[in-house]
């Protein structure tokens, strides 16, 4: 018999010896295909597949009914400990159980929504059924309330209503908990968009509510109005959602945010129900209130482990609908001969352009983070380490800049590197453009390396000794790559007829993100991104140390190795938010001697 586990260790479960004999119930839900030589189970949270012998497929349709009806025991009991058939039950039984297939039966029928998720059915029903759950509606005989009512009723919990303090018509907040509530849920309805709050305390979720509301109440009212029909069911989706959270939260339940394993919610941040009228539906989003952003509850994630990871904050940050960036997207722009990303703020857009689309996405995240605090915020990054070799290298690239007379590196250098060749190859061959690659190592006794593209002509519409691009690198190689690359990028978004007032260079930052458990062949060099990525990624440490020397960037390290007063910046909420959601601010402050 084998089975298909989802966790390291289940594929194998012994069966439990022979003692009193357990009755156990199928958890409400459970579907079954039966097989030749096996079946196929599977759940709310789980599946498994029993393969191995013809006889299965009978061994269940004896033991189906019984499971599902939680009347086990006594078909237990008629077979006989240590015969085949009984360890054949009994090991069926334990594979049912390691996936979470199967509960005690309990003495009691409980609701089936609650077998169906809960680790212990009693109780969990048990404390639903005690919560006496008030219903504070601006509109207490409203669609909204009633659909509350109606659920939370259903759901097995006591019932009141109660008119609002300051609660809007369309919005309702469910309160569980006797003086004190403990728990708390909102529900509101804002022209064709509606919203559903993360379970919390009463004045936290009227926070949340609120400030959703502001968001998604539109400026103008919908035309033409909803059907009637279409605000009844939408009043009930909301409504159900409110109360399906609420008692989840009461009876020790699984949030419903958590169970549907979408991977755009971040784990360890709370989750609102957005919704929409046109057409009909409802998804969740993270989302961080401003109540839950306060310094004495505040929730904060551990910096991101890969790039993947970052990109999946940044999709939270910029989603249309509770975000507070635009989303950088490669939209309509081409990818080659250089993957781009833009960033559409209101006074310009932010442009990236990278050896792979999603360190160009990061780029033009951090660089519109950055855009939007201003002068007080000297860089954001995905880790401290990202965010410190932004401003190094911002920093170095001001104050090494070559004077004019210093002799430049011999090419013999820079274009032996692969990517620096490809890159050269790519602005001055592919694109046609006329430009001259200088690399100036900064100072003799340090391994860092600026190097500058200038325009040598007058070129796709550049003007006469423009910088197209520039760099600062741990070799002549990466930094002239690094610098022919943001010339490509730069050329080719001129092409683009875009009014990009914040270009955003590439360089070597984010390089240990991009190749966390990255597997590279042995034949993989410096001439494919990932191998050479990898090579930048080990300098960066001995980088950060010659350009904190060289510019005089200090910080206060901490257990984050950073210091980040956010004091000194102007947008206090979104500082907020972005160290909630890992990303590091460096201050202009930080780092000054």
């Amino acid at each position: 018999m084998t089975s298909d586990a989802p966790e390291p260790g289940s594929e194998s479960v012994p069966a439990p010896a022979p003692g009193p004999v357990t009755a156990w119930r199928l958890r409400p839900g459970v579907a079954v295909t039966l097989l030749r030589n096996g079946l196929h189970l599977r759940g709310r949270r789980g599946s498994v597949t029993l393969e191995g012998s013809t006889a299965l497929p009978a061994l269940w349709r004896l033991l189906e009914e019984p499971l599902r009806t939680g009347e086990s025991t006594e078909l237990l009991r008629q077979a006989e400990a240590g015969s085949s058939v009984r360890k054949a039950l009994d090991t069926l039984i334990a594979q049912l159980r390691a996936h979470d297939l199967i509960v005690e039966a309990p003495a009691d029928p409980t609701p089936d929504w609650v077998a169906a998720t809960a680790e212990r059915p009693v109780e969990a029903a048990s404390a639903i059924a005690a919560a006496r759950v008030q219903v504070l509606a601006g509109a207490v005989g409203g669609p909204l309330a009633e659909a509350a009512g109606r659920a939370l009723s259903q759901g097995g919990a006591s019932v009141s209503y109660a008119a609002g303090r300051a609660l809007p018509a369309g919005a309702v907040l469910l309160c569980a908990g006797e003086g004190e509530p403990r728990w708390a849920v909102a529900a509101g309805v804002c022209g064709d968009a509606g919203y559903v709050t993360a379970p919390g305390g009463p004045e936290q979720v009227r926070a949340d509510a609120a400030a959703l509301a502001a968001r998604l109440t539109p400026a103008a009212p919908p035309s033409p109005p909803s059907p009637p029909w279409s605000s009844a069911a939408f009043a009930s989706l909301l409504a159900g959602s409110a109360a399906h959270r609420l008692l989840c939260a009461v009876g020790g339940l699984p949030d419903p945010a958590s169970e549907g394993d979408d991977q755009r919610l971040l784990p360890g941040l709370p989750a609102v129900l957005v919704a929409g009228v046109r057409p009909l539906r409802a998804d969740y989003h993270t989302w961080l209130g401003p109540d839950r952003l306060d310094a004495d509850r505040r929730v904060a994630l551990d910096p991101a482990r890969t790039l993947a990871e970052a990109l999946g904050r940044v999709s939270a940050l910029g989603d249309e609908r509770t975000g507070v960036l635009p989303s950088p997207l490669p939209g309509d722009l081409r990818q080659l001969p250089v993957p781009l990303a833009a960033c559409d703020l209101p006074d310009g857009t932010v442009l990236a352009g990278a050896p792979r689309l999603d360190l160009a996405r990061l780029d033009a995240f951090c660089r519109a983070a950055e855009a939007r605090l201003g002068g007080a915020c000297r860089a954001v990054g995905a880790t401290p380490s990202h965010a410190w070799g932004r401003a190094l290298r911002r920093s170095a690239a001001r104050t090494t800049a070559p004077a004019p007379g210093d002799t430049p590196l011999p090419s013999a250098l820079w274009f032996g590197h692969p990517q620096a060749r490809h890159w050269w190859t790519a602005l001055t061959v592919r694109q046609g453009v006329r430009a001259r690659l200088e690399v100036f190592r900064v100072r003799p006794d340090e391994d860092a390396y600026h190097a500058v593209v200038h325009n040598a002509g007058q070129d796709v519409g550049q003007d006469l000794g423009q910088v197209l691009g520039r760099a600062v690198e741990a070799t002549p190689g990466d930094a002239a790559a690094f610098a022919a690359l943001s010339a490509v990028a730069a050329v080719s978004a001129a092409g683009e007829e875009l009014t990009v007032r914040y270009p955003c260079g590439s360089d070597g930052s984010a390089a240990a993100l991009a190749t966390v458990d990255a597997r590279t062949a042995a034949w993989e060099d410096n001439g494919w991104t990932t191998g050479w990525l990898a090579d930048v990624a080990r300098r960066e440490p001995a980088l950060h140390t010659a350009l904190h020397r060289l510019t005089g960037l200090t910080g206060l390290t901490g257990p984050t190795g950073l210091r980040a007063d956010e004091t000194a910046t102007q947008d206090h909420e979104l500082v907020a938010l972005l160290r909630a959601f890992g990303f590091t601010v460096l201050t202009a402050e930080e780092g000054e001697r």
